[in-house]
């Protein structure tokens, strides 16, 4: 191959989007589950240049002719770049982590860092924080080493940290919804960072949201930087604004990967006016009301009879935990998917949510819905609802008059909020 990714699993990754939407090359993902395959790819060298992930990016410095010097002191390289046979060692990864700390304003002078982890990643990060200031950096892990000066997780929880930083897998795709540091114990938190990039907030993300901590932000502008940087030592030549190609190829990854989800109160319009956005949008449409139906083998108010609202919010939880971590879908959630919050939040990790409001005049009522079955039901539903909405909501579409307006709006909404 000309240019490609080595790795043991690969199966996941967003290089080969990245790469051939930046530069157009061809892009390969070469898995290589052992290190034995991993050593007979890098002695043939047949390759122009190579990205390098996990678990190769120590190995490949012993196949390298010249290391960069930031990368020799991290101890890892990422980025491959072969002269007629001679192989030079790049690490992208710091400049990638790097970019993301600049993009989101993280301020590190005179603060104490918890890194999570003790892989490669580890270094990276810590030396980006350290090149930027960090009075300490402290670093937490599973199986702690104290010769080391390595902390529990238990004991992250007093270390005093205004920044936390995860390298580890944890809450990564399909594993999701995993988190192993409680953010909430911790106070003066000023920022959260993952390379974690798949799903678009993790886990830990999601909770330090929840908490009020200034900056969250995960892996997705690293990974697009990196590939950035990477590619300007693959082709031997800089891009005229590396930033500005940064902010577009995660601008776009993100309207490509991210799903769209529309809540609102049971009859609003979310199905009409969700699969015409779908179609505007070129996604898949999943009814999570039709999923949960699909499952059970049976209708709405069938589950209700037989297990009572409570079975049926728990059928309602488990399909929004299956839709929510996969990607580009439009997603159309019963009225009642807001009571639950752990609804939201496996909705939110990789996905956009708007709230179609329609005048509760303007509701349907029956059709089949057991919590709507008169006027006076569905006004005194939406009075408790409508703050639910309201904080699940990145933006409110209103659904007053036709559906191309509502459709229109929502593109709007999405614009906005893709592109931020």
């Amino acid at each position: 191959m000309e240019y490609g990714l080595i790795g043991s699993r690969l199966g996941h990754s967003y290089s080969k989007i990245i790469h051939e939407m930046l530069c157009g090359y061809q892009y390969e993902l070469r898995p290589l589950p052992t290190e034995a395959e991993a050593r007979a790819f890098l002695e043939e060298r047949s390759f122009k240049a190579i990205n390098v992930t996990l678990p190769y990016k120590r190995l490949v410095m012993e196949y390298c002719t010249e290391i960069d010097p930031r990368a020799a002191a991290i101890g890892a390289v990422n980025t491959v770049v072969n002269e007629n046979g001679r192989l030079y060692g790049y690490n992208t990864d710091y400049m990638g982590f790097d970019y993301l700390c600049r993009a989101h304003g993280v301020d590190f002078g005179g603060k104490t860092v918890l890194i999570l982890g003790t892989g490669g990643t580890h270094n990276t990060t810590a030396a980006v924080a350290r090149d930027r200031g960090a009075a300490r950096i402290l670093t937490v892990s599973r199986t702690p080493d104290p010769a080391k000066g390595e902390l529990s997780y238990q004991e992250a929880k007093t270390s005093g940290a205004q920044i936390v930083i995860n390298t580890t897998p944890a809450g990564m795709y399909p594993n999701v919804g995993v988190c192993n540091l409680d953010v909430a114990a911790l106070p003066g938190l000023e920022a959260v960072l993952d390379v974690v990039y798949n799903p678009h907030r993790t886990e830990l993300l999601l909770r330090a949201e929840e908490a009020g901590v200034p900056i969250v932000a995960g892996g997705l502008e690293m990974l697009v930087a990196q590939a950035v940087y990477a590619a300007e030592y693959f082709l031997h030549k800089p891009f005229a604004d590396a930033e500005e190609e940064i902010a577009r190829i995660a601008a776009a990854l993100r309207r490509q990967l991210l799903n769209v989800v529309l809540i609102g109160m049971p009859g609003c319009g979310k199905t009409t006016v969700g699969r015409a956005l779908a179609k505007a949008l070129g996604r898949d449409f999943v009814d999570l009301d039709a999923e949960i139906v699909r499952a059970a083998g049976c209708s709405i108010p069938e589950i209700f009879t037989a297990e009572g609202e409570e079975g049926f919010r728990a059928r309602e939880t488990q399909q929004a935990q299956n839709f929510g971590k996969e990607k580009g879908l439009l997603i159309s959630c019963g009225g009642g998917i807001v009571k639950k919050p752990e609804n939201i939040r496996a909705l939110r990790q990789n996905g956009g949510i708007l709230w179609l409001d329609r005048p509760v005049e303007a509701l349907t009522v029956g059709h089949g819905r057991p919590l709507s079955t008169s006027a006076e039901a569905v006004r005194q539903m939406e009075t408790q609802r409508r703050p639910l909405y309201a904080a699940a909501a990145d933006a409110v579409v209103p659904n007053h008059t036709t559906i191309e307006a509502a459709v229109t709006a929502a593109l709007e909404a999405l614009n906005e909020i893709l592109d931020s």
